[in-house]
């Protein structure tokens, strides 16, 4: 069964890292490994200001929107231990610019139990389950 969620706020219990459904946080990605403490989770804590808790497979549209607002998601870096996106890779994005995708129409598709609930806070669940990654019918471009 789903996590127990606090009735009086409405938000996961102290420490645990839950995702957009109630349920526990599933892993994102580890090819590429992801998540600002590179663990592959979209989970969040001190430090991570740009708060990178939601897990969208990219697409070459979302990568290219990505670019023209300055963050590079493309070319690989390796001394950082980055290989570079590419479309259909999964990645955890900040929240603010998921939603600047979505309100530029070109939000990624997002894997909901991989999406830290802490993005409720920027998007609302019904546009994230609009955008719900679906493996047998979304495109990645």
């Amino acid at each position: 069964m789903g996590a127990t969620m606090n009735p009086s706020n409405s938000e996961p219990q102290a420490g645990r890292q839950a995702n957009v459904l109630g349920g526990d946080l599933a892993s994102c990605s580890m090819q590429p490994v992801t998540g600002f403490y590179r663990d592959g989770c979209c989970r969040t804590g001190p430090g991570d200001v740009g708060l990178h808790v939601v897990c969208a497979v990219v697409t070459d549209d979302f990568l290219r929107f990505s670019l023209a607002r300055g963050n590079d998601l493309v070319t690989p870096m390796p001394h950082y231990g980055f290989p570079g996106l590419r479309p259909g890779d999964r990645w955890c994005l900040c929240a603010a610019r998921w939603k600047e995708a979505l309100e530029a129409g070109v939000a990624p598709p997002v894997v909901l139990e991989a999406t830290h609930f802490s993005a409720l806070a920027y998007v609302s669940l019904d546009d994230l389950r609009r955008h719900a990654f679906r493996p047998d019918s979304t495109p990645v471009d």
